[in-house]
């Protein structure tokens, strides 16, 4: 049985997945496409992801694409196969607070920063000029989250008061963010410092910077 991944290791999406992967304790196969055009290849859109996009996972025959759905689904089968890591706890009113926060991650902290990351790393990437007006707005929504997280972080070292899948998914993008320049909108406000300083240091997180080259 081999977990296969296939998309490229700068993204953001990518690396949620590896760090997922190591949280759990699991090995795996990571598969880099040749090309962009290969992702909208007749063949690709058949067998990995009908809409040209990464990541996809197979496993052991069983195909699954979109980054959250795939990490839900390799907790959900292999958590507390290989370790004790708990991402999402079998309580039920506990584990409805992580899709809680997983939820505020997608609506509201990842929709701006996805902006502010596009423009500042990926367009620069690209040979592109960030259009400072983009980075502008997306800045000054993502303080307002930020000013909401201070608030929810109040007395609590994670979101749920646990470490959870719903803080890693905040890390890829937030990482990507800071090494752009922009780690006052964190360091300015002490409970999201703290939480930060938590969710990026774990050794998990550590492992995927260590073995994988990002933008």
């Amino acid at each position: 049985m081999t977990i296969q991944i296939t998309g490229y290791s700068i993204s953001p999406f990518c690396l949620v997945l590896f760090h997922v992967l190591k949280e759990l304790g699991l090995s795996y196969e990571f598969t880099q496409p040749g090309s962009f055009e290969e992702i909208k290849s007749p063949e690709y859109l058949a067998t990995k992801h009908p809409f040209g996009k990464i990541p996809s996972l197979s496993d052991d025959g069983f195909q699954i694409y979109e980054t959250r759905a795939i990490a839900r689904y390799l907790v959900n089968k292999y958590q507390g196969k290989k370790n004790s890591t708990v991402l999402i706890p079998s309580d039920v009113q506990k584990a409805a607070l992580v899709e809680q926060f997983i939820s505020v991650e997608i609506s509201y902290y990842t929709q701006p920063l996805g902006k502010l990351v596009g423009q500042l790393v990926f367009a620069k990437r690209r040979g592109n000029e960030p259009d400072l007006k983009i980075v502008n707005e997306a800045r000054e929504e993502l303080e307002k989250v930020l000013d909401v997280y201070e608030k929810l972080l109040e007395g609590k070292d994670y979101l749920t008061g646990e470490f959870s899948l719903a803080d890693l998914l905040h890390i890829p993008f937030t990482n990507y963010a800071i090494k752009a320049g922009e780690s006052d909108l964190w360091n300015k406000r002490p409970n999201v410092a703290r939480w930060w300083k938590n969710i990026s240091e774990r050794e998990s997180w550590k492992n995927v910077l260590n073995e994988y080259t990002l933008a």
